[in-house]
């Protein structure tokens, strides 16, 4: 049971679910899985069973509980409430207070008669939006549709339900003529001659784009998913009661997690997508067997797999879960793809399976001059590692590497950017923290009930004794926040961005379930990720709900709203513990800040910013939209013209020139897609007004003379601490 630290914020609406699942899916489903209660009753007991015995805080499975739980499954399973009926619910409700106890008795009745009712109404949709979407709307007819629909009730009947459905299409029907009669006009100024479309025609297209799109999801739904999939979302709606961090894996998903934390899988390195009823080749993993081999191609058609030597089986018709089973396979072993090629032709083509790297997982850095100086800067999305073998690469070890690469270039200071890291492995977090500071404490972790434990870095040396810069914003969590504690309370560097960070205090275990079973008939029972820990700061104050607060604090989009563990339903409390031994390394930045908060104040691009978020927090409960075209324009008018002031915001460049290191100059001679990923990053670099005021922030630290300050050569050459 590895300990993680890792932000996975779920929401388990059924629409969230169809997008995530029909993306890039190196994991599977087997087709059409019948449904086994008694697999089923099992998966409940172990799951509860483990949930009480191990979870940090457990909660009192009671009728509170179990209201919940009947709240959180029926708003997952139908959140635009455009299934259920009033009487539905109403039959449903007999269950509201009694799911505990049908939990104790491993009675799965209430899932049965809401999963068989959900499949039945969405089947009884299809006819209602087919039907709507056939005839024209009438949009000069004044009515007005609320989109906060958790405050609805359910539809009383089948009348008022098609009306339900007629509004919420005729929005985006709506939203989409708009666009289309922009576009219209955008066409016409740019060619006097060019003759614009007919109102009618735009909205028939309209009807169209609709109608395709809920196509593809109902046929998403009827093909892709089974009584599994739905299950676990009724499974996770009891799990998430205990914090929201707890969350099942089914054997697909937790086979998904180990690669997004490692980064590896084992396959052809390619990713599929389900287009217009077949497998597509969508994207080539950079380095993978199928990229190296160059016959696959993006926009290639999947007809048949065999695997080596064996008869290809047709795939058509079967789920891409299924075929990314087929396709999938261990290191060295063969698969053949019969393929229908972009120009038409059929080719089949032989791939040896290998280890894939998922490079977007990595860290990776980058040079920039500023007046006259050169610093760094390192990208890091996760605090990812290889839980099965120690000895692959981890992001400990990749930033020492990137530290090392961009010493060589003589850099004056460096900036962590952990924007958007959501956390990941607490050993990887430790060891690399080790990478700025002496040995020493790093993070504080206690078990419910037991003494605190001290993780330190217990390595001597200093691998960068130069200015630190951490780049933090509202998404950063867990282990990031780690970093950024350690890094604020020793003083070692300044944290810059959102006023705070995630707020994600809890440590995780993730326990495979399959060890409670012995002779186990039903195959793999999948893992739950549950929390078992919390961890503290080394001055003993938690992140959890309150996050690490920024040493300088840069204004986002963001700035106003309430984001974060806080604004999580069942979320644990905040608290303190004492201190861990540690002496702040510096004790000068004072100036520093100063003089960054003067630029923040008097940045007009900032104040921008500052004025966008405002209007966004002002934005955030207009839930209504006129559905006649007449007034919805002028609504859209009226925003698109203040959005026109906020356009600049996108059009900021910072005049800064960031360039790959040596190795990677190299790799992407050789490397198309490597070194157009690389470019893209250093343009958004380019319009990145918070690396630029990082930079500023790092260039008057190294005026402090940081590191002559802190440290000092011993006698082995090797930095020390000043006393």
């Amino acid at each position: 049971m590895t300990q993680i630290v890792n932000f996975m914020k779920r929401n388990y609406k059924v629409i969230l679910l169809i997008t995530a699942l029909s993306a890039v899916l190196w994991s599977f489903i087997p087709t059409k899985k019948t449904e086994d209660p008694e697999k089923d009753k099992l998966l409940l007991e172990l799951l509860t069973y483990v949930l009480e015995k191990g979870h940090y805080s457990p909660v009192e499975i009671n009728d509170s509980f179990s209201k919940q739980v009947y709240n959180k499954y029926l708003n997952g399973i139908d959140p635009t409430k455009r299934f259920f009926l009033e009487s539905d619910i109403k039959e449903f409700d007999q269950y509201k207070q009694v799911i505990d106890d049908m939990i104790k008795n491993k009675d799965l009745s209430f899932f049965y008669l809401t999963n068989t009712r959900l499949l039945k109404r969405i089947k009884e949709s299809e006819s209602i939006y087919k039907s709507i979407l056939s005839k024209p709307f009438d949009f000069t007819i004044d009515e007005v549709i609320n989109t906060d629909y958790e405050k609805q009730p359910y539809a009383k009947n089948d009348k008022e339900l098609k009306n339900r459905w007629r509004r919420q299409l005729k929005l985006s029907v709506l939203s989409t003529i708009v666009d289309k009669e922009k576009l219209e006009k955008d066409k016409k100024e740019k060619d006097p001659n060019y003759t614009k479309k007919r109102f009618s025609e735009i909205e028939k297209e309209a009807r169209e784009s609709s109608l395709k799109s809920l196509n593809d999801y109902f046929d998403f739904i009827e093909k892709e998913l089974d009584s599994n999939d739905w299950y676990s979302i009724f499974i996770n709606s009891i799990v998430e009661q205990f914090d929201p961090h707890t969350f099942y894996f089914s054997p697909e998903e937790k086979d998904k997690f180990d690669i997004s934390m490692s980064g590896k899988f084992e396959g052809i390195g390619a990713k599929l997508q389900k287009k217009n009823e077949v497998v597509e080749i969508s994207e080539l993993i950079s380095g993978g067997p199928a990229w190296r081999g160059k016959e696959l191609e993006a926009g290639d058609i999947i007809l048949k797999v065999a695997q080596g030597s064996e008869d290809p089986l047709d795939i058509a018709g079967m789920r891409l879960d299924d075929v990314v089973k087929k396709i999938k396979g261990a290191k060295g072993t063969e698969v053949r793809l019969t393929v229908k090629k972009v120009d038409g032709t059929i080719s089949v083509i032989s791939i040896i399976r290998d280890e894939v790297e998922t490079e977007e997982t990595f860290a990776k850095s980058s040079v920039v001059e500023k007046d006259g100086k050169k610093f760094g800067i390192i990208y890091l999305p996760k605090f990812y590692i290889s839980f099965d073998n120690k000895d692959e690469r981890d992001a400990y070890k990749d930033v020492a590497l990137e530290i090392e690469r961009l010493k060589k270039e003589n850099i004056e200071g460096i900036i962590m950017d952990l924007r958007g890291n959501g956390g990941g492995s607490l050993e990887t977090v430790v060891n690399m923290t080790g990478l700025f500071i002496e040995q020493g404490p790093v993070v504080q972790v206690k078990s419910s009930g037991s003494k605190k434990d001290i993780l330190s870095d217990k390595d001597p040396g200093v691998q960068w004794t130069g200015p630190l810069v951490v780049m933090v914003d509202n998404f950063s969590a867990s282990a990031s926040e780690i970093f950024a504690a350690a890094i604020q309370d020793y003083k070692r560097g300044l944290v810059i961005g959102s006023k705070h960070t995630y707020g994600k205090g809890t440590v995780q275990n993730l326990i495979d379930l399959n060890q409670f079973v012995r002779s186990n008939s039903y195959g793999d029972l999948g893992a739950l990720k549950t929390t078992t820990q919390k961890f503290y700061r080394i001055n003993g104050g938690s992140t959890q709900r309150e996050g690490v607060l920024s040493d300088i604090i840069l204004p986002d989009r963001f700035a106003y709203l309430d984001m974060g563990e806080r604004d999580e339903k069942n979320s644990l409390p905040w608290d303190k513990i004492d201190a861990a031994p540690y002496k702040p390394i510096f004790s000068g930045f004072e100036s520093v800040i100063s003089k960054s908060n003067d630029r923040i104040a008097n940045n007009e691009q900032f104040k921008l910013i500052d004025e966008n978020a405002k209007w966004i927090f002002e934005r955030k409960d207009d839930n209504d939209f006129e559905l006649s075209l007449e007034k919805f324009e002028i609504k859209m008018e009226i925003i698109d013209n203040k959005l026109r002031k906020f356009k600049s915001l996108a059009d900021y460049k910072n005049n800064l020139t960031f360039n790959s290191l040596p190795y990677e100059i190299e790799a992407t001679q050789k490397d198309n897609i490597l070194k157009e990923k690389r470019e893209r990053w250093h343009e958004e670099l380019q319009k990145d007004i918070y690396v630029d005021e990082a930079l500023n922030v790092l260039s008057d630290i190294e005026k402090l003379d940081f590191r002559s300050v802190v440290y000092s050569r011993n006698k082995k050459g090797k930095f020390e601490r000043l006393d």
